[in-house]
């Protein structure tokens, strides 16, 4: 039996009961690998007091949903989550969380990391960062899109 949930949400989530919910009662997991990514202070040497993150609800959760699929046809794996903030946030506050299970951990690591690194170059949502010079748009790093070209060597 594999798995995914995906959801896009204002609200911040508790990772903890996330985790467990996502492991229990399947006694195949001997692995659960998670990524959770916080609202830092600081970007490209500016402060950052804040971040607006937007998507196109629908579209979004259908190419996260792709992904997931691919994580699942690439490696074997049995549950992903992802779950990603929207709206306004705070330095410290939870952004992304990315889970998955499987029996080993090589696998939910692989997995993990490819999901993490489609959502950073490719899912669609917008951040405005605000910072003391004035609300700036961010698009991926040239180093997010160099981790997503790796994938598609393998």
């Amino acid at each position: 039996m594999t798995n995914s949930s995906i959801r896009v949400q204002e609200s911040d989530f508790d990772l903890s009961a996330e985790i467990a919910a996502l492991r229990k009662g399947d006694p195949r997991v001997g692995a659960v690998v998670s990524f959770l990514g916080t609202v830092r202070d600081m970007n490209d040497g500016s402060e950052v007091r804040g971040m607006t993150l937007e998507h196109y609800p629908g579209m979004t959760e259908k190419a996260l949903q792709e992904i997931l699929d691919q994580a699942k046809a690439r490696w074997d794996i049995y549950q992903t989550l992802v779950i990603h903030r929207v709206g306004p946030l705070l330095p410290e506050d939870q952004i992304v969380l990315v889970a998955v299970t499987s029996a080993h951990r090589g696998e939910a690591f692989a997995a993990c990391e490819f999901i993490m690194d489609y959502l950073k170059t490719a899912a669609p949502f917008w951040k405005k960062e605000d910072t003391p010079e004035g609300a700036r748009w961010v698009d991926a790093r040239v180093t997010d899109e160099a981790a997503m070209a790796r994938w598609n060597k393998t």
